[in-house]
């Protein structure tokens, strides 16, 4: 006996016409999405290592008096547009570097790096942080 979906000669109905075509250019739809999706995940975890390495530069040249030379440097090794900040608090020297490695997807990555400031390295105090009048009664001067 012969199956419904089938004609007596074997071949299947017009209805099944285009099946395959339809599968095809789904799964080619799905595999053009994973490789977007796989390389978008390489750019970020390279300009996650990025970040990571200016922000390794600019602590260790900020340690050793250089914050300047540092933001040259950590500027040409971030990604394009990222964001460079140096903080010196005490005797370290922590130097963060944040970007967005595929500006369409919402995601940042960020690089973090603390060094403790060399002896006799003179680094620049900026005016905000600078304290204003004479110090406390009881201040270590």
């Amino acid at each position: 006996m012969a199956s419904p979906s089938r004609a007596p000669s074997g071949r299947s109905d017009r209805s099944d016409r285009g099946a395959v075509t339809v599968e095809a250019a789904l799964a080619l739809g799905s595999l053009a999405v994973v490789t977007t999706l796989a390389v978008g995940a390489l750019t970020a975890v390279g300009a996650s290592i990025r970040c990571t390495d200016a922000a390794r530069e600019l602590a260790r040249l900020a340690a050793r008096g250089e914050p300047d030379r540092g933001r040259a440097v950590a500027a040409r090794l971030a990604p394009r547009d990222a964001q460079i900040t140096l903080t010196i608090r005490g005797d370290e020297a922590t130097a963060e570097v944040a970007a967005a490695p595929v500006p369409a997807v919402p995601v940042r990555v960020s690089g973090r790096a603390v060094a403790v400031l060399e002896p006799g390295a003179v680094t620049p105090v900026p005016a905000a942080a600078a304290p204003a009048g004479p110090a406390p009664a009881g201040a270590p001067r």
